[in-house]
């Protein structure tokens, strides 16, 4: 069974709606999962905009959610999902704001994509402190059974 990652809230491609993003209340979308295969031992999620700061000239990638160790046998998130609320095990790491937790889109000019990056990983990573994206790939590497991306879309309506 291949990895998969879905959500209640958007279809693949689709917008995302505004009380996911800076212009509603920004909490953290549902995420649903699946396809985790028996030697998985842990899942990375990364959430990241390629398009910034504009699509029609990107020269950077926006990390907006960073997470790793979650359980294997986890089966997504809530809506919502408060550091609390997590998986037990689960660790987080830095958003591009500087901090962790979920920051939603909030593009500065047109329509951005907004990548929902699962990784099934072969292996329980050691705590790495509160890593950026870079350093969450980099102990990744070598680890990485299966992925599946999820891609919701936004554009501010000003």
């Amino acid at each position: 069974m291949k990895l998969s990652i879905r959500s209640p809230a958007f279809a693949h491609n689709a917008s995302i709606p505004p009380r996911y993003t800076c212009d509603g209340e920004d909490v953290s979308p549902p995420l649903a999962w699946s396809g985790a295969g028996p030697e998985t031992r842990s899942l990375a999620l990364i959430v990241d905009d390629p398009d910034a700061p504009d699509p029609a000239a990107p020269t950077t990638t926006w990390v907006h959610w960073v997470l790793y160790n979650l359980p294997p046998a986890s089966t997504g998130l809530p809506e919502a999902v408060s550091e609390a609320d997590l998986p037990p095990g689960t660790l987080q790491g830095l958003n591009d704001w500087q901090r962790t937790g979920y920051g939603g889109p909030c593009p500065p000019v047109g329509r951005h994509r907004y990548f929902f990056k699962l990784y099934s990983l072969d292996t329980v990573l050691p705590d790495l402190g509160t890593p950026t994206k870079a350093r969450l790939l980099e102990a990744m590497e070598g680890h990485v059974l299966d992925h599946a991306e999820l891609v919701g879309t936004y554009q501010r309506q000003r």
